[in-house]
């Protein structure tokens, strides 16, 4: 399940960074918050479950 799980955050991290990119590409500030966010989301995601396998082992 923690794969599944980092996995989902490496995807929502990728995604966030191509929609702040394109968002700076464009000069849309709003799509370069949400990638931000979306990005954001991602690496919690990731820590949080890096942070459960430190506690498992």
């Amino acid at each position: 399940m923690a794969r599944k799980e980092k996995a989902k955050g490496k995807i929502e991290e990728t995604k966030g960074m191509a929609k702040e990119r394109t968002g700076d590409v464009t000069g849309n500030a709003s799509l370069q918050a949400r990638g931000k966010a979306e990005k954001t989301k991602g690496n919690v995601r990731q820590a949080k479950e890096k942070a459960k396998d430190a506690f498992k082992k």
